[in-house]
C-alpha cells in the first residue's frame, strides 16, 4: 500500500448539495464557513460548475460569476475545482469551440484552479476544445472517466481511455462513479490497473446511493488512488458523496493518513448542519436522499434520474408504472448503445423509457433529444445501436460521424449581438451566461439589473419547481 497521505476535494459547496438539496444553498450559507475550509488542508474544494451556474440564476437570484469571486475572495490557500461538462459545458447541448474557450477563459480568471471535464458518452473528440482551453489559461486540467456498467465498459475500456487524456495533456484523472456502482473490489482493481498504467494522479469520485461509497473508497485508498471526493457530515451520504469526517478518522494514524483534524472538521459541520436544517424545515432536503437504494446497482439509475422518473409518471397520473419504467431503463440503454447514464444521457434514455410505457409502444414517440443522440448528434456511442429502433426514430437521416463541434461555427458574436438587442448584460461572463441559458439568464438580466436601479425586481418571490437539472450531475 501506498504510505502518502491520501488527498481530499470536499463537495459540500457544489456536489453534496446538488445531490441532496437541488442545488439550493445560497452564498449567505457558505461565507461564514468559508475560511475555516479554506484552512483545512484539503486538495480542493469543489464549488462550481455542474447545475449550481443554471440554480444560481434560475431559483437562487444570484450571479453564479458572483459566487465564484465572492468565494475566491475568502479562499486564499485551497484550489477551487469545478465540474464542466466538455463541450456541452454547463448546459445540455454542445457549443461552438469558441463559447468553450471563453467559458474556460472566463472560469479560471474569475477564480477557478481546477477544471474536471467529463462526457456523458466518454467520447474523447468532446473534451478536445476544453482540455486545450485548460492548459492554455493555465488551469489544473483533471479529465474524468464516466465509469458505468456494461458489455462493452470494462477495466480494459477504461484504462485505454485514461491513455487518451493523458496523451491529451491532462494533469489529473478522475473516475467519476456518478451512481455509485464502482464496488469496492472493483474499484480496487481498477485503480490498481489505472496507477500501472498511466503517470498522473487518480481522483475517485463517488456517491454513497448503495451504501458502499465508504468501502470503495477504503479499496480504492489501499490500491493507491491520490485523491478522492467527500463531504462534510451534514449533507454526506445517501445521494451525496461519504462523509469527509468518517474517511478521516477511519484513516487516522495509517499509511494514507489524511492528515486533516477532526476537530477543525466539526467546527465546519456544526455550521453546515444549521443550513441542513433550515434546508430540510423548507421542504428543499429531503430525508429520503439518505435512504440506501439497492435499485441503483439493478438499474443503474443516478439519483436524481429516479426522482425524474417518478415525477414524469406522476404528472401523467401513472404512479403505478414507476417499476415498469425503471425496468424499460437497461432496454433503452441497451438500444442506444449503452451510454453512461450521466447528465445528459440520464434523462433522455430515462426521458424514453417512461414514454414507452406510457404509451404501451415502444419507440411509438420518440423524444427529439433521443433522436439526437441516435443521430450521432451527441457524439459516438460506446457500443453499436439498435438499427431497427434507430431507423424507427430518425428515418434516412444521415448519422454523423465527425466530432459534433465540428458542424457548429462561432457562436459568440451572435450571442453578444441578441444580449446587446435586449439591452442586457454588462460583461463578457453576462453574454456567456446567456449563451448558455438564454431564457433563465435574459429572466436574470433583467431583475439583476432592476434591482440595481431600484426599480421592483419582477416574480421577486416566486418559488419555482425543482428540476431534474438540479438533481442530476
Amino acid at each position: 500500500m501506498d504510505k502518502k497521505p491520501l488527498l481530499i476535494t470536499d463537495t459540500i459547496l457544489r456536489d453534496a448539495h446538488q445531490s441532496q438539496a437541488a442545488t439550493r444553498m445560497r452564498i449567505e450559507d457558505m461565507l461564514p464557513a468559508l475560511e475555516m475550509l479554506d484552512n483545512m488542508g484539503y486538495w480542493s474544494l469543489e464549488c462550481w460548475g455542474g447545475a449550481t451556474f443554471d440554480s444560481c440564476m434560475r431559483f437562487l437570484g444570484e450571479d453564479p460569476w458572483e459566487r465564484l469571486r465572492t468565494i475566491k475572495k475568502h479562499v486564499k490557500n485551497t484550489k477551487l475545482q469545478m465540474l464542466f461538462r466538455g463541450q456541452n459545458i454547463l448546459g445540455y447541448k454542445h457549443y461552438g469551440d469558441d463559447v468553450v474557450d471563453a467559458f474556460v477563459a472566463k472560469s479560471i480568471e474569475n477564480g477557478i484552479d481546477v477544471i474536471r471535464i467529463f462526457d456523458a458518452l466518454n467520447d474523447p473528440r468532446n473534451l478536445e476544445t476544453a482540455v486545450k482551453s485548460c492548459k492554455k489559461y493555465g488551469g489544473i486540467c483533471e479529465t474524468a472517466i464516466s465509469y458505468t456498467v456494461s458489455p462493452v465498459h470494462n477495466e480494459e475500456y477504461f484504462v485505454k481511455l485514461a491513455k487518451t487524456f493523458e496523451e491529451m495533456g491532462a494533469d489529473v484523472i478522475c473516475i467519476k462513479d456518478m451512481a455509485n456502482l464502482l464496488l469496492p473490489y472493483d474499484a480496487y482493481s481498477l485503480v490498481k490497473k489505472l496507477k500501472e498504467n498511466v503517470s498522473l494522479p487518480i481522483h475517485l469520485h463517488t456517491h454513497n446511493t448503495t451504501g458502499t461509497g465508504d468501502m470503495t473508497y477504503l479499496k480504492a485508498c489501499e490500491a493507491g488512488v491520490d485523491i478522492i471526493d467527500t463531504a462534510l457530515s451534514p449533507m454526506a451520504n445517501g445521494t451525496s458523496q461519504p462523509s469527509t469526517e468518517a474517511i478521516v478518522a477511519t484513516l487516522k494514524g495509517g499509511d494514507r493518513d489524511t492528515g486533516l483534524d477532526l476537530e477543525k472538521l466539526s467546527e465546519a459541520a456544526s455550521h453546515f448542519r444549521k443550513v441542513a436544517d433550515r434546508l430540510k424545515a423548507e421542504g428543499i432536503l429531503d430525508p429520503k436522499v439518505l435512504n440506501v437504494d439497492g435499485k441503483t446497482l439493478m438499474y443503474q439509475v443516478p439519483g436524481g434520474m429516479l426522482s425524474n422518473l417518478l415525477s414524469q409518471l406522476k404528472q401523467a397520473g401513472k404512479e403505478d408504472k414507476y417499476y415498469e419504467a425503471l425496468a424499460e431503463v437497461p432496454r433503452v440503454r441497451k438500444d442506444f448503445g449503452y451510454p453512461p447514464l450521466v447528465t445528459p444521457t440520464s434523462q433522455i434514455v430515462g426521458s424514453q423509457a417512461v414514454l414507452n410505457v406510457l404509451t404501451g409502444e415502444r419507440y411509438k414517440m420518440v423524444t427529439k433529444e433521443s433522436k439526437a443522440l441516435l443521430r450521432g448528434e451527441y457524439g459516438a456511442l460506446p457500443a453499436p445501436v439498435n438499427e431497427e429502433v434507430r431507423k424507427k426514430a430518425i428515418g434516412d437521416d444521415e448519422v454523423i460521424t465527425c466530432r459534433p463541434a465540428d458542424l457548429i461555427g462561432d457562436e459568440l458574436p451572435t450571442y453578444a449581438a441578441e444580449l446587446k438587442e435586449k439591452g442586457l448584460g454588462k460583461s463578457e461572463e453576462d453574454v456567456l451566461s446567456y449563451a448558455l441559458f438564454p431564457q433563465v439568464a435574459e429572466k436574470f438580466l433583467k431583475e439583476r439589473d432592476s434591482i440595481k436601479s431600484g426599480a421592483p425586481a419582477e416574480d421577486e418571490n416566486t418559488v419555482r419547481e425543482i428540476t431534474v437539472e438540479d438533481i442530476s450531475e
